[in-house]
């Protein structure tokens, strides 16, 4: 069994009460969705049109190693809760085309796969299988972008 969770909503919600000169000299935008293509990393859906998000840097593997990575994320400003889905996947995560990435309690990666969302319940399961995978990094795998981490629930 294994839980995808959001991020926790409480570490963003300063950005909102930031105007936009402040949010600039932070490096982080404000951004309202136009469309599809905005992917709110605490609720874990898909912002609709109208919506407003701030864009920023996130460290999402913050391990001293070679593998720290950060990247670009979105956070709605209506996502109060962070998502939390035990042995299911999101539908925004199914309909999407995913880089995996397996990493131990090191933070060293131990295996990485390519799959369409759809797929991403069967090889978790699989993967959670095996002793040396500790949590598992989701990626949009066209940007590139952060999506979700996945653990053992």
């Amino acid at each position: 069994m294994f839980l995808i969770a959001g991020l926790d909503p409480f570490r963003f919600q300063h950005y909102f009460r930031l105007d936009d000169a402040a949010l600039a000299a932070a490096g982080v935008r404000r951004v309202i969705a136009d469309g599809p293509g905005y992917p709110c990393r605490v609720s874990l859906i898909d912002a609709a049109p109208g919506e407003e998000l701030v864009l920023f840097e996130y460290r999402h593997h913050d391990v001293a190693s070679p593998y720290r990575a950060s990247g670009p994320i979105y956070v709605r400003r209506t996502a109060l809760e962070a998502a939390r889905f035990v042995g299911e996947v999101p539908e925004a995560l199914r309909r999407r085309l995913l880089s995996v990435r397996g990493y131990d309690h090191a933070g060293d990666l131990h295996d990485a796969e390519v799959v369409a969302g759809d797929q991403l319940a069967a090889l978790l399961a699989s993967w959670f299988q095996r002793e040396e995978i500790a949590f598992v990094h989701l990626h949009s795998a066209r940007p590139g972008c952060f999506v979700a981490r996945a653990e053992r629930a």
